[in-house]
């Protein structure tokens, strides 16, 4: 690293980032103490991850990093630099929705909808790697994504549906 770019980050406390979201690598200047959450939300604009509780308790801003459902504001940016990062914009399919973005609408397993992009992503990392679970795995891996909206029970079935969808 230069002693430039040293300086630089001193004195404006941002370094330039380079982080691939989506499948896409992008460049970011993100200050060195935001969390994923943040450079997501404000430095890229991708605002379908959303503030919760900011201390990892309701899941809201759950992502994938490298596959695994990650809370994304306890997460600096800087630590996912180098891993895929993927968002709920990056969940579709090339030119469909992703058998779990047609469940959950389909069965209406969202009402306000600000907690299901985290719960989404935390059930894609459940069916890639358990493509066929159990009841008890699906509600296991939703544990730490809270909904107050909800009785769960949609979402629950809207998670059976896609993985019945994927199967075949």
């Amino acid at each position: 690293m230069s002693s430039e770019k040293t300086h630089s980050e001193a004195i404006t406390g941002k370094r330039l980032l380079r982080l691939r979201v989506n499948g896409e690598l992008y460049e970011v200047a993100g200050h060195v103490t935001h969390s994923l959450l943040e450079v997501l939300r404000e430095e890229m604009g991708l605002t379908g991850t959303k503030h919760g509780c900011e201390l990892g308790e309701c899941g809201t801003c759950t992502v994938l990093v490298d596959g695994e459902p990650i809370y994304s504001c306890l997460m600096l940016a800087l630590e996912a630099e180098g891993r895929e990062i993927t968002t709920v914009e990056g969940l579709a399919l090339p030119g469909r929705p992703h058998p779990l973005q047609r469940a959950f609408s389909d069965l209406g397993a969202a009402q306000c909808g600000y907690c299901i992009p985290g719960i989404l992503l935390a059930a894609k990392a459940l069916l890639d790697q358990q493509p066929d679970p159990a009841r008890a795995d699906i509600e296991e891996a939703l544990s730490g994504n809270l909904c107050r909206c909800t009785g769960y029970t949609k979402i629950i079935e809207a998670v059976e549906r896609a993985a019945r969808e994927i199967n075949g």
